[in-house]
């Protein structure tokens, strides 16, 4: 076990493709932080899902929680009619929780960064505070305690910053909570 860092920051996306909400502390459940995108936004004429990636000033608007409302701003912003949709379970592309440290945020704004990321908004869950040297890419294949929760770290993302991984234990984490690395990835047969 090897203690590596603590919680900066804490966020949540309640609705998919905009912009979070930090929170002092989430729960995190098998599919990740309790209320992280569980609200999609729809065309209201097409009835298709409207995404950051067809719509980037999605990314602007940050939810208030009234759907309602939510709908009218995103309407007014985006120039056409939509809504609100819960969705079903979580709307996650790759994995439960996306964890970035301000390494990997200051490397990118110093130009490392993937092609398509963000160095502003890495849309990261968790974003980390790792001494000098760590790099949390170094993680796949690794278990990792943050806070009460435990993750299994599965993958580098494709377009953007830090790591993907899956709840072994859910809990609460909250900001100030120790990260620490439990087991290293499994060696090669």
């Amino acid at each position: 076990m090897s203690d590596v860092g603590s919680v900066v920051q804490v966020t949540v996306y309640p609705v998919k493709s905009l912009g979070g909400r930090t929170v002092g502390e989430a729960e995190v459940g098998a599919a990740g932080l309790v209320g992280d995108r569980a609200w999609a936004v729809v065309d209201a004429t097409t009835g298709e899902r409207v995404t950051v990636k067809s719509t980037p000033a999605m990314a602007e608007v940050v939810a208030s929680g009234d759907d309602e409302a939510d709908a009218i701003t995103l309407t007014e912003v985006l120039g056409r009619p939509v809504r609100l949709e819960r969705a079903a379970e979580p709307q996650v592309d790759a994995a439960a929780v996306h964890l970035v440290s301000r390494a990997a945020v200051a490397r990118a704004a110093a130009g490392d960064v993937p092609e398509g990321c963000s160095a502003d908004d890495p849309r990261a869950n968790l974003l980390l505070d790792l001494p000098e040297g760590e790099d949390e890419r170094g993680w796949v294949g690794c278990t990792v305690r943050v806070g009460e929760v435990v993750v299994s770290v599965t993958r580098t993302p494709k377009h953007c910053l830090g790591v993907y991984a899956e709840v072994r234990q859910p809990g609460t984490v909250r900001a100030g909570d120790r990260v620490e690395v439990l087991a290293g990835p499994d060696p090669a047969p």
